[in-house]
């Protein structure tokens, strides 16, 4: 039971470690997306100042919303998930502390019993029988626990693996829309020196 909690401990610290890490990134992409939105909001907010150029960043304003969006939907997604590993983590915890609590007592229990016990052959074997099933029990036990505890590594695996996947693009796009948000504020300064030109 000792080394099944202490598994889990290791797991849940693993899970929190890339919990705070991705949703970190996660948590500044939206914020950068969000920047930029404002900025160009803005930029286009200023009354007949950019003429042809007003369409062109609706359509990249709206693109960025989308991605506004969806970076916020990973980030609630990650808390969720995140929530959803401490509740099965406490969960755990407060299970093997009741059974470990239950054993104890049931081991103060069995020890007064056998000091009382009368010390003929019979009754040791009588006794011997007993204690292997309670072990053969508690054995059938951690073996169900730590199939689980392995079935949660694994599925943790999958899980950090999709979210690297998930950031990895993510960071792509946020880059992309970057590099265009330069290219959009050359291109209106272009035209802003242009207007001015002609005036």
């Amino acid at each position: 039971m000792a080394r099944t909690t202490a598994e889990a401990d290791k797991l849940r610290a693993e899970e929190k470690a890339a919990f705070d890490v991705n949703s970190a990134e996660m948590e500044k992409g939206v914020k950068g997306v969000q920047s930029a939105l404002k900025v160009l909001n803005e930029y286009y907010a200023k009354e007949g100042a950019h003429g042809q150029a007003q369409g062109a960043g609706e359509g990249i304003i709206g693109l960025l919303e989308v991605v506004e969006s969806d970076f916020s939907k990973g980030l609630a997604e990650m808390q969720a998930t995140e929530q959803s590993a401490v509740s099965d983590y406490n969960k755990l915890s407060k299970a093997n502390e009741i059974e470990g609590a239950t054993k104890s007592q049931d081991v103060k229990y069995k020890t007064k019993e056998a000091k009382g016990l009368d010390k003929s052959t019979a009754e040791t074997n009588g006794d011997k029988s007993t204690v292997q099933q309670e072990l053969d029990a508690v054995n059938e036990y951690y073996t169900g626990i730590k199939g689980r505890c392995i079935a949660k590594a694994e599925t943790y695996a999958e899980r950090t693996r999709r979210r690297s996947e998930e950031i990895a693009g993510l960071k792509e796009a946020l880059s992309i829309l970057e590099g265009e948000a330069v290219l959009i504020q050359k291109t209106a300064k272009h035209m802003l020196r242009g207007v001015q030109h002609h005036a």
